[in-house]
């Protein structure tokens, strides 16, 4: 029986005997960098277990893992631009080190790297896992696309929020899953419960950040606390705020997202987070997390697979779930 221990090592070997080592390097050095920071390896190690639930030889679904760790970190590189974000993983982001332009050009090449190493892996439904990848790669943008028009929206419903969500953070989890289930030989019934699993679980990961965000360690999470506060985003906490606050308290933080304040940074987001706990918005926002992680449970007890193996994601769930990072 295989660890998670052993599943990441396997994907951080991989990853390292294939960097981009090409010429000109100031396009492929910023790629190397992003990925080398680390982070929490989760979209690629579920694939790789997805595929393990159905056959042991998981390590030919390592393309496909590379495939998803390598779009997924060109999001965060054009993401951290859009945000004009400092830090990433507590270390500065690619446009803050090599410039916005390199930012953007190293961003571009690593969805087309993402591609390469798709191509890559050895599959009969390697059209089916093509398709895959390039719808969940449009839900992606169509839910960046999202988030930044509610940046102007005033407007902003719990639900466009959570459709928001599902689309920017939580598809990409759930076609990990979907791809390594195909790669490994499942069923197309036990690839789409393991979508649905993929698709709460990144749901309930998304929620959990956001109250991080907001109420945890700075040291911990690698980023300052507040950040989306002072980046005005309509999180759920916000969002559930508006909803339970009274229409003085509500005004204030609508002017508070508005920009009309004449406070400093910091400030605001003391203010803000006083709001937040005076209304009580962390418990709901953990009592939501806690439903979608029961509706990924629920998903992944219809899955049919090796006896015990279906542990291994629930595990790994489960820490991502109480993790304070």
């Amino acid at each position: 029986m295989q660890t998670l221990h052993q599943f990441q090592n396997a994907f951080e070997q991989y990853l390292q005997e294939n960097r981009f080592e090409w010429h000109p390097k100031e396009l492929y050095e910023p790629a190397n960098y992003i990925l080398s920071i680390g982070g929490k390896r989760l979209r690629p190690v579920v694939l790789l277990v997805a595929h393990y639930l159905f056959d042991d030889d998981f390590k030919r679904s390592l393309p496909a893992a590379a495939a998803v760790e390598v779009f997924h970190n060109f999001t965060l590189v054009h993401d951290d631009i859009m945000d004009a974000a400092p830090l990433r993983r507590g270390l500065p982001t690619v446009h803050h080190k090599y410039g916005l332009n390199a930012g953007i050009l190293s961003g571009d090449v690593m969805l087309v790297l993402a591609y390469d190493q798709l191509l890559k892996t050895q599959s009969p439904l390697n059209g089916e896992i093509l398709s895959a990848f390039t719808r969940m790669a449009i839900e992606v943008c169509e839910g960046q696309q999202m988030d930044m028009n509610f940046e102007q929206q005033s407007d902003v419903k719990i639900e466009e929020y959570l459709e928001m969500i599902t689309l920017k953070t939580a598809v990409l989890v759930a076609t990990a899953l979907k791809m390594g289930a195909l790669i490994g030989g499942a069923s197309a019934e036990d690839a789409a419960h393991l979508y649905e699993f993929g698709k709460n679980l990144g749901i309930a990961f998304q929620l959990q950040d956001d109250i991080l965000d907001a109420f945890g360690d700075p040291k911990k999470v690698g980023k300052k606390a507040g950040g989306d506060i002072a980046q005005n985003k309509k999180t759920f906490l916000y969002l559930k705020a508006l909803e339970k606050a009274p229409t003085e308290l509500a005004d204030n933080l609508k002017r508070f997202f508005a920009g009309t304040t004449q406070i400093d940074e910091e400030t605001k987001i003391t203010e803000v987070l006083s709001i937040f706990r005076v209304l009580g918005v962390e418990e709901w926002a953990n009592d939501l997390k806690e439903q979608y992680w029961k509706l990924s449970l629920n998903s992944l007890g219809k899955v049919k697979t090796r006896p015990g193996r279906g542990q291994i994601l629930e595990k790994f769930a489960e820490a991502l779930m109480n993790r304070d990072f």
